[in-house]
């Protein structure tokens, strides 16, 4: 495996050698699995055209390189610090995640994710496979010390601008100190990439009483009591979007049903708003005088503006896209692993789970 720089000679980077001691390409590098996407690579490729141009960082795309370097140079990308390294495999959205992982050593985000592993590159953004591409990080990247489990971290949209969902998938079934471990990483992050200044954070469950809930529940309300967070207690699902707690924590199988309820609520709502809208002259002539700000809301509410999910707890920075994602996902999803290693989230997830693990 080899580096190659751009579109036919064009470029500003170097070739990179896997065997190199010494990454060569400049820090900020961040490596895009091109054909993950339902519309992989165009989707991948106009993506990271838009973030190399606008962010100051370099990037690498991944896949099948005649077809990655044609839209490149479509898009106008070949004079960009953009990267093209081949990978012969491509793993499909509807293959068994484990086995997909274990058998194609030579996909496209197998390949990115040793990039990462091996010093090329600080993070890897795709819009594969989702389960794949958790094991497949997991596997190649491996997790932060004193990590138990890595967690998948949505970012909602809010009445205060935005909270942290967490987990919301990769774990199913979770012990108490695990999901103590979610709510750190969650509120680091939050603090981190969100600006939060002191984040709250809250427990899903099915009422506001700390009687409430399951046994797992239970037991992880009484561990962030004592956590040192600021700890806000149970929240319920309507809770979500009021924008009063900026970290909310769960199992995986719970908080996946919540991102995927909120998605299609969210879908379903522009649609029937839409229809609204244009259904007689009236109207369409209200929706003409308030069409700024329907924009602004769908803006709010657009799930790319906030590109993927985060797998924390893994080394380096692993973002996972929406399979539909379009450039402006992708664009964003590079812009916030940018941001992941520039604001060194990774070092103060360890510094900070070690110091609750060691207790006062």
């Amino acid at each position: 495996m080899r580096l190659k720089q751009g579109d036919s000679g064009a470029g500003s980077g170097a070739p990179v050698s896997p065997n190199a001691s010494k990454p060569s390409l400049p820090m900020n590098c961040i490596v895009v699995d091109a054909m993950g996407s339902d519309n992989a690579p165009y989707s991948e490729v106009e993506g990271v055209v838009q973030a190399v141009r606008e962010l100051s960082l370099h990037a690498i795309l991944v896949g099948r390189e005649e077809l990655i370097r044609k839209v490149l140079k479509q898009h106008g990308g070949g004079d960009l610090p953009i990267t093209v390294v081949h990978a012969n495999e491509v793993i499909s959205m509807n293959e068994p995640a484990a086995t997909a992982a274990r058998k194609k050593r030579d996909s496209s985000i197998h390949v990115a994710c040793r990039l990462v592993r091996e010093g090329h590159a600080q993070g890897v953004v795709s819009a594969g496979n989702t389960g794949a591409v958790m094991a497949i990080s997991k596997l190649v990247l491996g997790t932060l010390e004193g990590v138990d489990r890595p967690a998948l971290a949505a970012v909602l949209p809010t009445k205060n601008g935005a909270c942290v969902l967490i987990d919301v998938g990769a774990n199913v079934d979770c012990k108490p100190h695990q999901m103590v471990q979610f709510a750190i990483m969650g509120h680091i992050y939050s603090r981190s990439i969100l600006r939060k200044t002191k984040p709250s954070v809250g427990l899903m469950s099915i009422g506001e009483e700390e009687s409430k809930g399951n046994e797992l529940t239970r037991e992880v309300y009484k561990m962030l009591s004592g956590s040192g967070l600021h700890f806000v207690g149970n929240v319920e699902g309507r809770d979500v979007y009021d924008g009063k707690t900026d970290v909310i924590v769960c199992d995986g199988f719970t908080g996946n049903v919540a991102l995927k309820i909120s998605e299609g609520l969210i879908e379903a709502l522009l649609v029937l708003l839409k229809e609204e809208l244009s259904r007689n002259w009236t109207s369409k002539v209200g929706a003409l005088l308030t069409q700024q700000s329907f924009r602004s809301l769908k803006r709010k509410l657009d799930y790319s503006e906030y590109g993927g999910a985060l797998l924390l707890g893994v080394k380096g920075v692993s973002i996972i896209c929406h399979g539909s994602s379009n450039s402006n996902a992708i664009k964003n999803a590079v812009r916030v692993a940018g941001e992941f290693c520039d604001m060194k989230v990774n070092e103060r997830i360890e510094k900070e789970i070690s110091s609750f693990s060691s207790g006062p």
